[in-house]
């Protein structure tokens, strides 16, 4: 591991962290023609970087535009499927070569509209074909691929479509085309509108099918897009990320060529991918592509090997992903953790309904399951196939293999995790069924993954170690061994776009980028996420308390409990908002009344009738109450100090949800957006400032 740098540049750090004055900031980048040579960073959109280059090993590997990849790939893998959908029912195709010239007259079809040098190619809408396509013929043509979230309202795509100066607009159907069309004469920059799915409802000036689009460029001539490909350096941008940012307007994380095609080298060696020449491997598309998580693994990652995409269906979340997994049978999937929890859910419900035998034999082989794969981890691969218990092996026969199949997972060596914490509980289920989830680390400001746990460096909870060519090192540690995690490698970003300020925050004196996510290492160098510095709780009396393990805990003693978030910041003592598991409605992905399976049969358990959230809240079921309180009491007696035990809790009466706007795309819980929601509630938690016995809610509890 790196050590800590100097002094000085911690001094430099810090005043900038605080807004304060430094003797002598640095200079912003100089643009691409300057003869001087580029800095470490830059907030111009035509501006340059000088790449974190090392001597040796994948850190000195020769750097590449997307071009140069691509083409690398064709060559490669011409003949064999990149990209695999349906149509109704039918399955289509596309192969590598084919990928490319449709990528290619995207560009044209592009310049014919009127895309300018480091303007924009706004992308709204669900995973397809025509989104990769889109995106490449973006960036092939001079330009920047933008996605947009497709959850994103006029006003917040308005601001994104404007900051990065989008000529054009490419929206999925009539509903995305709305919002769109709403702001159009706010964007001086917007020359036209492709819709890719479904036909237009509408004809207006500007506005496109795909085919329309498509058949733009073919009259452009090939010199024209190949001499803008080879003007393209790899230290150059060619993709924003928006991220979503739980305060203030989201920030445009620029990524260079070599951001792209490093990473995604890296990752593919990182985690053992096989070429197409070898084997071909296969993934479902169907996270948020306006992620750079789910542009890494489903388009870059998968170029870099030859591996073929197959796109889920628009309700993948909703329900329709399993289906999807069944017919692809992918050989690598990524899950954030709600996507994990959702199948748990499912397999523990399907699991209630089954006969005594089927629930014996299956606890059984859970727990041989377990045992095995943390014997495995724990001495690292030493274990042969042949020193596997005997029980292991028909549990496999018996349950394991069963489950993978009815997943749709058979076929699949490598199960990912990431983009939001997930809860030990979970990994212990999944892994229980030989199910490993390899967690990764990472956010859009290192193109994705930083760390990656694989088969052979694997420890429960830990988010593995560094892509191969990255440093990491912990800023400020504590006695513990606690500090903040700042990354060093070729996946660095070159800056946010237009904001000198705030990239100054993020990337210090030295290069290093600092990920506000505070970590430790152990003896072995895994790196543990232990908390986020600011979601740091520090009490009104001086504590510093991660709040991350603490909703955990909850989570994990009380399985009703679908959300947890711990309040205390400048209190005298800890307080939690909790949220109860329900059903969610499938088109809207708006929370219900009606309790899940799972919560409906731990209210059984205590002997509650209690189907729904709505005779639960705030205190409503006396059994639920008793039992939630009971959970808390474990959780508090496992407390470091006094002031780490939640004295106050409340059930609300609804879940968080992306729709309701208290999670965002991933998952990840937006804090200042709860807190501002649920201020009465917070402040009910506080009336009194000294209770005598602060362990309940404020709300009376209904007489029996």
């Amino acid at each position: 591991m790196c050590s800590c740098r100097e002094s000085e540049a911690s001094s430099i750090m810090i005043m900038s962290l605080l807004h304060l004055p430094v003797s002598a900031p640095r200079p912003d980048s100089l643009s691409v023609g300057a003869a001087a040579e580029p800095r470490l960073w830059t907030t111009h959109c035509d501006g340059a970087v000088k790449l974190r280059m090392g001597d040796s090993g994948l850190a000195a590997e020769t750097p590449l535009t997307i071009n140069q990849m691509f083409t690398s790939a064709v060559e490669r893998f011409g003949d064999f499927v990149a990209l695999g959908w349906k149509e109704g029912e039918q399955q289509k195709t596309m192969n590598y070569r084919d990928y490319y010239q449709t990528c290619r007259s995207a560009a044209k079809s592009f310049l014919k509209l009127g895309l300018q040098r480091y303007h924009s190619v706004g992308i709204l809408g669900f995973n397809s074909a025509e989104w990769f396509i889109a995106d490449i013929g973006a960036i092939l043509a001079g330009g920047f691929a933008v996605g947009f979230y497709t959850t994103n309202s006029p006003e917040a795509c308005q601001y994104v479509a404007e900051n990065c100066k989008a000529d054009i607009m490419v929206v999925e159907n009539h509903k995305q085309l709305q919002k769109i069309l709403q702001i159009e004469d706010k964007l001086p920059h917007l020359k036209a509108i492709i819709q890719y799915k479904d036909t237009l409802k509408e004809k207006r000036p500007n506005l496109y099918t795909w085919a329309e689009f498509m058949e733009l460029g073919r009259e452009e001539s090939d010199a024209r897009l190949d001499a803008i490909i080879s003007s393209q350096k790899p230290n150059q941008c060619c993709t924003l990320i928006y991220t979503s940012g739980t305060t203030g307007q989201p920030k445009g994380v620029m990524l260079s060529h070599d951001n792209l095609t490093w990473t995604a080298l890296s990752t593919s060696r990182h985690v053992s991918l096989t070429d197409a020449t070898q084997a071909q491997e296969i993934v479902v598309s169907y996270l948020p592509l306006s992620h750079i998580a789910a542009q890494m693994v489903d388009i870059w990652v998968t170029m870099r090997v030859g591996g073929a995409t197959y796109f889920a269906q628009p309700d993948a979340l909703k329900g329709s992903l399993v289906n999807t997994l069944k017919e692809v049978r992918p050989t690598a999937f990524m899950g954030v953790p709600r996507v994990w929890e959702k199948m748990q859910e499912k397999m523990k419900s399907a699991g209630a309904k089954s006969s005594t035998v089927r629930r014996k034999v299956a606890a059984w082989a859970k727990d041989v399951g377990l045992q095995t794969n943390l014997t495995k981890m724990n001495q690292a691969n030493l274990i042969t196939a042949g020193r596997t218990p005997l029980g292991y092996h028909i549990a496999k026969k018996l349950v394991f293999k069963k489950v993978r199949k009815a997943l749709g997972l058979d076929r699949c060596t490598k199960c990912y995790t990431g983009a939001a914490p997930i809860t030990k509980e979970t990994l212990e289920f999944f892994l229980s069924l030989d199910i490993p989830l390899f967690e990764l680390y990472g956010m859009s400001e290192s193109t994705g993954p930083h760390t990656i746990s694989r088969p052979s460096a694997f420890k429960l909870t830990s988010c593995g170690k560094e892509i191969p060519g990255c440093k990491t090192k912990l800023h400020n540690q504590d006695e513990e061994g606690n500090g903040e995690i700042c990354f060093w490698g070729r996946h660095v970003f070159m800056g946010y776009l237009n904001m000198v300020e705030r990239t100054e925050e993020s990337l210090d004196a030295e290069g290093w980028l600092h990920s506000g996510d505070l970590g430790k290492h152990d003896e072995n160098g895994f790196l543990f996420i232990t908390g986020r510095i600011k979601e740091l709780i520090i009490t009104a009396g001086g504590e510093n308390v991660p709040p991350v393990p603490i909703e955990d805990e909850v989570k994990e003693a009380l399985p009703i409990i679908s959300n947890a978030m711990l309040i205390g910041d400048k209190k005298k003592f800890l307080s939690m908002l909790l949220t109860i598991k329900c059903q969610v409605n499938q088109e809207s992905g708006e929370p219900e009344d009606e309790l899940t399976p799972e919560a409906v049969e731990f209210c059984r358990k205590l002997g509650s009738n209690a189907t729904r959230v709505s005779e639960i809240a705030g205190g409503r079921d006396r059994a639920v109450h008793a039992a939630i309180q009971k959970g808390m009491d474990k959780v508090n007696e496992k407390a470091t100090s006094n002031a780490q035990r939640v004295q106050k809790w409340v059930v609300l009466d609804r879940d968080f949800s992306v729709a309701g706007g208290e999670l965002g795309p991933t998952m990840k819980l937006k804090r200042p957006v709860v807190a501002k929601m649920y201020k009465e509630q917070i402040d009910n938690f506080y009336k009194q400032l000294s209770p005598t016995t602060p362990t309940t809610p404020d709300t009376p509890l209904p007489p029996k």
